[in-house]
């Protein structure tokens, strides 16, 4: 069958969520060959067999993770030089996209970002204008590149027993022209990435203030699920900006987002309208965000939502 590349987005060995949907979105076309960048690789190997890879390419040369996001493109652009595979698929986070359009370039070919599912022909669907439409796009030339949006496709478990191929590659100097110097490890609470998570509970104008948002941390916490915030809490301070969901924050889509207080402007709605199963809690029946939802409470949040997080706990 044909290969299908998958740049495999990890951090010091630990393969993110992301990855494993763009082997389940490869599986469809072909045969998922995962490209592994850096070190780590042997904790590692057992987790993308699970979820289907055919076969590995594994260049496992720490100066390649040295230099910032241009190697990668350099590794990626020798496979598909040496290998002819069908497509390429990254993650369509910051540095994935970067990945997507450097190599682009250097195999002459089109890019696909922000995808939220592929159909046959490697035809992209997308998400624009706010949500208001949904446009379809293919790569006319050259082997496309898409970048998949996180949490866009569900993960499935395939188990396989993937081969192995070393790949080593010589890095031009303009690949070097931007070392990393320091690295400085993040502190990690115990909710899952924003980004990443099958569960959001945001915080919205209605949450009336920064010590209230310990009921949206209440109820995330009960589900498992990560917080996120508006616009308008994180610019009133009431929650830190790495929170915000929405057109100038981070787009997620999850299996469940919990929108709290939020009345469902575009700009919200922007980052948040691809998740599978939406819920709304918002005293005002008429709210824009009862428009999206697939389940909607009119009610005070601040007895709906307390109600909701110790029926959750009573269940677990």
């Amino acid at each position: 069958m044909t290969e299908i590349l998958v740049l495999v987005d990890h951090l010091d060995g630990e393969v993110k969520k992301v990855t494993f949907e763009l082997l389940t979105l490869a599986r469809r076309f072909g045969d998922a060959a995962a490209v592994w960048i850096g070190p780590g690789y042997e904790g590692a190997k057992d987790k993308l067999a699970e979820y289907g890879a055919a076969k590995v390419y594994v260049a496992a040369d720490e100066e390649l993770t040295s230099y910032v996001v241009a190697p990668k493109a350099e590794v990626l652009a020798q496979l598909v030089s040496e290998k002819s595979p069908a497509a390429v698929l990254v993650s369509a986070t910051a540095e994935g996209k970067e990945v997507a359009g450097r190599l682009a370039i250097k195999i002459d070919s089109g890019v696909l970002t922000d995808v939220v599912d592929v159909a046959e022909g490697f035809v992209g669907e997308h998400s624009i204008f706010g949500g208001a439409i949904i446009a379809q796009a293919k790569v006319r030339s050259g082997t496309p590149i898409i970048a998949v949006r996180p949490n866009a496709v569900a993960v499935e478990a395939a188990p396989s027993s993937p081969a192995e191929e070393q790949v080593s590659v010589a890095l031009t100097d303009a690949a070097k022209s931007a070392k990393v110097v320091e690295k400085v490890v993040q502190e990690k609470g115990e909710r899952p990435d924003l980004t990443e998570a099958a569960i959001v509970v945001s915080g919205g104008r209605g949450v009336g203030g920064a010590e209230n948002f310990s009921i949206i941390e209440g109820l995330a916490d009960s589900l498992g699920a990560a917080v996120g915030a508006s616009r308008a809490a994180t610019d009133a301070g009431w929650y830190p900006h790495q929170f915000q969901v929405g057109q100038t924050g981070k787009t997620v889509s999850p299996q469940l987002y919990i929108a709290v207080g939020i009345s469902g402007a575009i700009q919200h709605r922007a980052g948040m309208q691809t998740s599978k199963t939406i819920v709304a809690i918002n005293k005002d029946a008429e709210a824009p965000i009862f428009e999206l939802v697939d389940y909607g409470v009119v009610g005070d949040l601040f007895q709906v939502a307390p109600q909701l997080t110790e029926e959750v706990n009573k269940r677990k």
